[in-house]
């Protein structure tokens, strides 16, 4: 095996593992009912992750204290709202799980804190210290002792109920990310005189009793871990450092998080889950695309170097050389996966056959998960649609089988084209270029987009798989998919970008060109559109050194069609700023000549220098073939682009729901 260290028993006190990949937490959002317990959907979404292999899953945030900080239901789960229940549709999740070899921690919360963002109407956050709330402009509650005391009391109470339902041990949440037991241990947060401030053993004897109290509960041979951040990356009140900046910590700096990993191993924690971040910088507990792969290493190796219990390192750890490498440099002893395993649920079992190029990529794009869980309060993927639907969007074998034409070789064409062929029907692919990929192919330039360019290649490997005739250089009309023998015609021709006329239009390009290497707009460049296209163009082109400026005629950058998650859109911003790219809002192009674009803006006509002017102003449909074909002979259906330009994720699952039922 040539990842054979990842695949050795590893073992978490009294819990051996039967290999080295642990599903990180994530946010469980739909996954629980309204009475705290696990739905259908939560149940099938765990154990598919075991099904696939890996060796420990760690479920998403569960509530222990619900009488201090009031969570909204349904949600998330909950042990202490009604145990009976909550062990009931638990204990269905634990055995079968088991069954599959894997071993699952319950993930208890001691609350939020100031980054509590749900608040009942007249009710306060609570935290250490009278501080400002993350989201909303109010100062926290401090906790009193007996409140402390009292969410003490109930993790250990959470925890008994979790052994009863099966779980194999818990995690802590969290001594990381600026989360209550954080806002205790960080001097920044926690301004008590009491027992629980001042120094660092005081501001951890919250997490400590916490600890303490399970192991009191369950037993000490019942494992307790800890999701931990050594640092911080704190500039000031909600506001976070980017990578490589200089910047005074104003959080937890690593000298103090090895010795709190010091301190925490001495309470009686059994492993730690490092990451590094906070709520104030959330581009580092939860990586976008334009974050390093691993970027926890250095950070979970300082840890293991200091601790005897074993550290679990996620932070974009999909590629398996790296996870191999950071196991055998003493930076873990177990590899987390959080987002990979909701991209492609059967990772391990595919890695320890040896098949990567079969494993879906994550794109780190935040869409279907984080994004989705704020905005819908539910978790998915943008490249699985099946991702918490495993049992409702099952893929069935199709009853009949057809033959399914399919025009477009983009993410849409490409999922749909899998989809009928995993089915059983016949499936022909017809694609004008001389490559698979559409949009993605440009998309996917950047070096920060190398998951745009494998999930390319992930589709093209698979449509090769299962024997999907593919034809390049095909162009389509409506006569020609007349003459067509099937049963269904897919229009997922895309779209095609909006371009508008400036004067000077040797100079003038669109984003596609500029991405492809097709056209050079020199050194000084005017990107007109500020939507996710115009920001990722203008960062890639200022890091070759260009002087860049960004033209948007709203109010602010990324308002239409930005990334749905904060730690996406928040870090893409501070790093154009970092780049120096002049962002210039309110604004619209007139004209451009003689190497100046001219601007209108509420103070007037504003001429900014450029060798060339990239047009990034969103995209129309290309539905012309629909319309062309739609009274045929044939069923005709359009999805993705080519029905409402949205992303990859709308792209994806449209093909998934159409080519799921023909």
């Amino acid at each position: 095996m040539q990842y054979r260290s990842l695949f050795e028993p590893v073992r978490i006190a009294g819990i051996e593992l039967p290999n080295r990949f642990a599903m990180c937490a994530m946010g469980p959002m739909g996954l629980g009912d309204a009475e705290g317990g696990f739905t259908q959907r939560g149940i099938d979404y765990y154990v598919e992750r075991a099904k696939g292999g890996t060796g420990l899953i760690i479920t998403g945030v569960t509530h222990a204290a619900n009488n201090i900080e009031v969570h909204e239901y349904p949600s998330t789960p909950s042990a202490t709202i009604n145990p009976p229940h909550f062990i009931r549709t638990a204990r269905e999740m634990t055995e079968r799980i088991h069954a599959y070899g894997s071993s699952i921690f319950l993930q208890l919360s001691a609350g939020f804190g100031r980054v509590f963002a749900e608040m009942a109407p007249g009710e306060l956050p609570v935290s250490a210290s009278p501080i400002q709330n993350r989201w909303v402009d109010v100062d926290c509650r401090p906790l009193t002792v007996d409140e402390i005391r009292d969410i003490v009391r109930q993790c250990g109470q959470a925890a008994g109920i979790a052994k009863d339902a099966g779980f194999d041990g818990v995690q802590i949440h969290a001594v990381h990310e600026g989360y209550l037991l954080d806002q205790f241990a960080i001097s920044f947060f926690n301004q008590r005189t009491d027992e629980y401030g001042g120094s660092l053993a005081n501001r951890l004897r919250f997490a400590a009793e916490v600890c303490a109290e399970i192991k009191r509960v369950c037993g000490d041979d019942f494992p307790v871990t800890l999701r931990f951040s050594p640092k911080s990356f704190i500039k000031d009140w909600r506001e976070g450092a980017l990578p490589g900046e200089e910047f005074e910590e104003k959080g937890r700096d690593v000298a103090e998080g090895v010795e709190a990993a010091r301190l925490l191993e001495r309470y009686g924690y059994d492993a730690l889950d490092v990451d590094v971040g906070c709520y104030d910088a959330w581009w580092w507990n939860h990586p976008p695309m334009y974050q390093e792969k691993g970027l926890y290493r250095a950070y979970a190796k300082m840890v293991k170097e200091a601790v005897g219990i074993p550290v679990i390192c996620a932070g974009r750890m999909d590629d398996p050389d790296m996870a191999q490498a950071a196991v055998a440099d003493g930076a873990c002893d177990i590899i987390g996966l959080a987002r990979p395993l909701l991209a492609d649920p059967h990772y391990v079992n595919k890695l320890r056959a040896g098949d990567v190029a079969g494993i879906r990529p994550c794109l780190s794009c935040h869409e279907g998960c984080l994004g989705r869980m704020i905005r819908y309060k539910n978790i998915s993927c943008a490249v699985n649609p099946a991702c918490a639907r495993e049992r409702y969007a099952q893929l069935a074998p199709a009853l009949e089988k057809k033959r399914i034409v399919v025009v477009g070789g983009g993410p849409a064409g490409m999922e749909v084209a899998r989809v009928c062929k995993t089915r059983g029907h016949e499936t022909v692919l017809f694609e004008a270029r001389d490559c698979l990929g559409g949009n993605l192919v440009c998309g996917g330039a950047p070096d920060f987009k190398e998951d745009d360019r494998a999930l390319v290649a992930w589709y093209v490997e698979q449509l090769e798989r299962l024997g999907v005739d593919v034809r390049l250089n095909a162009p389509m009309t409506a006569e020609a998919l007349e003459r067509e023998a099937c049963d269904h015609i897919v229009i997922a021709t895309g779209a095609l970008p909006k371009m508008f006329p400036l004067g000077d239009s040797e100079f003038v390009f669109g984003a596609e060109e500029v991405l492809m290497g097709r056209a050079d707009p020199g050194e000084a460049v005017a990107v007109i559109g500020g939507g996710l296209v115009g920001c990722e163009l203008a960062l890639w082109l200022a890091r070759q050194g260009r002087r860049v400026s960004i033209v948007e005629a709203l109010d602010d950058i990324l308002k239409l069609n930005g990334p749905l998650c904060p730690s996406n859109f928040e870090m893409l911003r501070l790093l154009l700023v970092q780049q120096g790219v002049d962002i210039v809002t309110g604004a619209s192009a007139t004209s451009f000549a003689a190497g100046e674009l001219m601007v209108e803006t509420s103070e007037g006509s504003v001429a900014i220098p450029a060798t060339g002017v990239v047009e990034c102003v969103g995209y129309v449909e290309n539905d012309a073939l629909y319309e062309a074909c739609r009274y045929g002979k044939h069923p005709v259906h359009k999805i993705g682009d080519a029905r409402t330009v949205a992303n990859i994720m709308n792209a994806i699952w449209d093909a998934y729901e159409l080519g799921s039922s023909l």
